[in-house]
């Protein structure tokens, strides 16, 4: 049997379902079944606006999905969505919502071999009444995850987050050596089992500017990152640093490194959307399921005007097949 994987809407008044249904129009399905999860009329909104005609199948939670066939699941059958791009709007946060639980449940279940998530609006999914700050956090509760890593992918260039959806000021209090170790392993565990590195080494960033330059500009490397560090090296991880970010990538390290792992959101998330040129893959490592999705937003700003590039899409699509081959 092919890979069978699960895609969500996402917010449809976003960038999501273009990039969804460009993608599809060009994914050879010889070598995977896609099953679209959300809202007919959303999908014939935006296939009719782009032009993109689509042959599919009607599909439900049941399946079987027929082998190699592009299949729409809709969730919402008696419910007409008018899409309105660029518009925030608690039904479109909604029924993105619905679209990756119902996606969640699907791998959960072994009916999907693995979900690729469209992007939401994480101020749409509040009004719509979640309290998540994002995609990560949700798919942790729905499956039950003792811990999950956001990484980011693209290629070689792998970054995996410690401190993710926290304010700036906040970070300090959110990194431990409990913490640091704790992801560093599951990081491992997933280059190993999802990526096919055997002996996968790991660069841990510092977390003030020079890694602290040896306590003058702040204690947390001294007194937190580093034995951390030689925690996880007598545990038998490969981990390196504490590396200072910005000559970390400014001298090109990160190419000798088989993953990074980034003390918070922008350290990390920076640097790799510079260097991943819109083709990067946000993936969740640790979860019972494998998920991926493309590294972008909704992108409200040029939603409807077909200028959407699906580059990330597709890689985050691919990289899923990847996973489920491994």
């Amino acid at each position: 049997m092919k890979p069978i994987i699960a895609i969500s809407m996402g917010d449809y008044n976003g960038i999501g379902p273009e990039v969804t249904f460009k993608a599809l129009a060009s994914i050879d399905t010889q070598f995977s079944t896609p099953v679209w999860i959300g809202s007919k009329s959303v999908l014939q909104y935006y296939t009719t606006g782009l032009n993109l005609p689509i042959t599919y199948h009607k599909a439900d939670e049941n399946g079987p999905f027929k082998d190699g066939k592009i299949h729409i699941l809709d969730l919402f059958h008696n419910e007409d969505h008018q899409p309105e791009p660029g518009v925030l709007s608690a039904d479109a946060g909604r029924t993105a919502m619905k679209a990756v639980e119902t996606g969640i449940r699907l791998c959960m279940n072994k009916k999907c071999h693995a979900l690729v998530t469209a992007p939401i609006s994480k101020e749409a999914i509040s009004m719509a009444g979640y309290d998540v700050p994002g995609h990560t956090e949700f798919l942790a509760q729905q499956t039950s995850a003792d811990d999950v890593v956001m990484m980011l992918v693209n290629g070689d260039l792998r970054v995996a987050l410690v401190s993710v959806h926290v304010p700036l000021k906040d970070v300090g209090i959110d990194i431990s050596a409990e913490k640091i170790i704790k992801k560093a392993e599951i990081l491992q565990r997933s280059l190993i089992r999802d990526f096919g590195i055997q002996t996968p080494k790991i660069a841990v960033l510092g977390l003030n500017p020079h890694a602290g330059d040896g306590g003058v500009l702040g204690m947390e490397e001294i007194d937190i990152i580093q034995p951390s560090i030689h925690s996880l090296r007598n545990s038998g991880v490969r981990a390196d640093g504490p590396f200072s970010a910005d000559g970390f990538f400014g001298s090109r390290l990160h190419h000798t490194y088989d993953a990074i792992l980034a003390m918070y959101h922008d350290q990390g998330l920076i640097p790799f959307k510079t260097l991943s040129f819109g083709k990067g893959v946000n993936f969740t490592a640790g979860l019972p399921i494998i998920r991926t999705s493309p590294d972008h937003g909704t992108a409200f700003s040029i939603a409807g005007k077909n200028r959407a590039d699906e580059s990330s899409f597709l890689e985050a699509y691919n990289l899923a097949l990847s996973m489920v081959k491994n």
